[in-house]
């Protein structure tokens, strides 16, 4: 008898609904508040003073600011909103002088996005920067601004400004709480760490460690330019995190331990939460800890590591950073990590802008969208508006995810806030009442926008279109023109930001990681043949920062539609063998610092050789090929376990020799 058939799952597929789970993020409510007086005040501003189109813009300008107040450091805060507002006044300004000119509007608008596109290159202000720079000129070139020209971005920027200085209320009263705080949560991401040794959630632990620990740098050295000398809270804070180098460089160790002997002391993960509520309280003294003794490598790596970060803690008085001999150079960094002189890390921004081949590519390719989008606005007698452009130059950013899943998420997120807005529009009368109505929608923002794409464009949607009904006076009737702007930009982008570009669907997902394998062949090398130990931290941060991009890169292709989405996912474990190849490198060492026999030469050269095999491989062919390989060694010493690991990796890919 015929076997029935089974029922086929119409189901879409998980590389087109992955962005359409919201993230399990918390609600910064300090922000929704922020929000929420930054839009609404100046509305009822301009409405008390008789100029709802001034307060308008205002809160046009404080929606900028909001978009950009992604910082925790409130010195960070101030280059994050002020810098890209003053690019967003010249985009507005800009559009403004050629609203109306046809072909004049349509050559300036594509030529602001080629330099929006490549300067966005450059970090992540001048990506913002560089988004406002073209939104407003978007919004210049598409909607009739007041007269004389300078009210356009004055008003803006005074939004931007109201934001900023809602952002910097606490900090008389809380100054380098950020910072300390987010340096306490990496001691606390550690502890985490030592729990999850010998779990399966240790490799996951292992990446918010490092997640953690880049935004901890990230914060206290973005401080660094001219400070140390003068705020001892900021030397003190990047000792802290330099102190957690040899917990972290231990942690593999550890791993390893458990895995042959069994689980940690509890005390260990205690101790480290006791340093993390130090760290936060500011508190110094004697450090009190209650360890078992250490009697093997691993152990005495964790137990001089964990002793070494409490002493760090608990000091007092920190010694001043000792002075570079190159301290009167302007070209060289310092070695805290201060950066060279402003003029040449411009001149080597403009350089790398200027001669980067990816920077130019996205340029032509944003200049290239945005023309055509404007083009249509511009030229063709079609009831359309600059919504066509706006959708472009939000989906097109490709630091912010994938082209293709923004365009899909961009349109499923216009629908659901066309939604909203059609309710706020069709049964709200315009005047005060858009006050506590923009209260609510404001709040959605920030509260949204941690949950994902589709999401924040949901929530950003009737806000935009309020503030533009104030400007234009079209009520309901905006709704359904932007509905099919925003699906006429997203089929823009889709057909000349995606399909036209063949990297958009031959990605080589591999190129990265390949980089990864060879910069860890030089980790295994530099581990073992005499390098101090100052290098091996650099290479070892280095490499685990670059794994993470890697990381992000993948996850970012696995959103991507066929070829590109499978072809990641295929590739995924070989990412994840990699991580592992690091950690038993770094165990490797330890153990040697602490006790164990140094292997020998020609095996650490045998290791070297198989990883920069692997990594020729990965750059001459998308497909994966298992290569079996020997790697003869002493079982029972120290590189033993990294052996297994990249025979691991080999099992899974390899160069195709056949």
């Amino acid at each position: 008898m015929a076997r029935p058939a089974r029922p086929v799952r119409l189901s879409p597929p998980t590389w087109l609904t992955a962005g359409l789970k919201p993230a399990p993020t918390p609600i910064p409510w300090a922000a929704v508040l922020r929000a929420s007086v930054a839009l609404s005040a100046p509305i009822a501003v301009g409405l008390a003073v008789g100029q709802p189109v001034y307060g308008a813009l205002v809160s046009m300008g404080a929606l900028s600011g909001v978009i950009g107040d992604t910082a925790d450091a409130y010195r960070m805060r101030i280059f994050n909103i002020a810098v890209p507002q003053l690019f967003g006044a010249l985009g507005v300004t800009l559009g403004a002088l050629v609203f109306g000119h046809g072909w004049l509007a349509v050559a300036v608008v594509t030529l602001v996005a080629l330099v929006s596109g490549m300067i966005s290159s450059i970090g992540a202000v001048a990506s913002v920067s560089g988004l406002l720079l073209l939104l407003n000129c978007v919004v210049g070139a598409g909607l009739p601004m007041p007269e004389p020209w300078w009210k356009a971005p004055l008003l803006l920027g005074l939004g931007g400004l109201f934001v900023l200085l809602l952002s910097l209320l606490g900090w008389p009263l809380r100054r380098a709480a950020p910072e300390r705080a987010a340096v306490a949560a990496t001691y606390r991401a550690v502890a985490e760490l030592y729990e999850a040794t010998g779990t399966p959630t240790y490799d996951e632990q292992r990446h918010a460690v490092t997640a953690s620990l880049n935004q901890s740098y990230d914060l206290v050295l973005a401080h660094r330019a001219r400070q140390h000398g003068r705020a001892p809270h900021l030397v003190r804070l990047l000792a802290q995190l330099n102190a957690l180098v040899p917990l972290l460089e231990a942690a593999p160790a550890a791993q390893l331990r458990v895995r042959l002997i069994g689980p940690l002391p509890a005390a260990i993960p205690a101790a480290v939460r006791e340093l993390a509520d130090a760290v936060e309280e500011g508190r110094t003294g004697t450090p009190v800890l209650d360890l078992p003794a250490p009697e093997r490598p691993a152990e005495k790596a964790v137990d001089h590591a964990l002793r070494y970060a409490a002493t760090v803690v608990h000091k007092a008085e920190l010694d001043p950073p000792p002075r570079s001999s190159t301290r009167g150079d302007p070209h060289i960094d310092d070695r805290l990590g201060r950066p060279a002189a402003l003029r040449v890390r411009a001149r080597r921004a403009a350089r790398a802008v200027l001669l980067s081949e990816a920077s130019w590519r996205y340029g032509l390719r944003l200049a290239l969208c945005i023309g055509l989008a404007q083009a249509l606005v511009s030229l063709i007698a079609v009831p359309r508006s600059y919504w066509v452009a706006l959708t472009v130059t939000f989906v097109i950013k490709p630091d912010f995810g994938s082209v293709f899943s923004r365009a899909v998420l961009r349109a499923f997120g216009t629908a659901a806030g066309l939604v909203l807005a059609a309710l706020v529009l069709a049964e709200v009368p315009r005047g005060w009442w858009d006050v506590p109505v923009m209260v609510v929608l404001a709040a959605l923002i920030p509260a949204f926008s941690a949950k994902g794409y589709a999401f924040q464009t949901a929530a950003i949607t009737p806000v935009i279109l309020l503030l533009s009904d104030m400007l234009n006076q079209q009520g309901f009737d905006l709704v359904l023109p932007r509905l099919y702007d925003s699906l006429i930009g997203c089929a823009i982008t889709l057909i000349a930001g995606y399909l036209l570009w063949p990297e958009s669907w031959h990605t080589r997902v591999g190129d990265r990681l390949a980089d990864a394998v060879a910069d860890t062949a030089a980790y295994v090398n530099g581990a073992f043949s005499g390098d101090d130990r100052t290098a091996r931290h650099r290479a070892r941060r280095k490499l685990y920062r670059d794994l993470s991009t890697v990381r992000s890169e993948f996850q970012r292709a696995l959103t991507e539609p066929p070829p590109t989405g499978p072809r990641a996912a295929a590739w995924w474990p070989l990412v994840v063998a990699v991580e592992r190849i690091v950690d038993a490198t770094t165990a490797a060492r330890i153990r040697v610092d602490h006790g164990a026999p140094a292997p020998e030469p020609a095996e650490v050269a045998a290791v070297e050789r198989e990883l920069r095999e692997l990594s020729d491989g990965l750059r001459s062919t998308d497909t994966l090929v298992e290569v079996r390989a020997e790697l003869p060694g002493d079982e029972t010493g120290v590189l033993a376990p990294l052996r297994q690991e990249v025979l691991a990796a080999r099992a899974i890919a390899g160069p195709d020799l056949r």
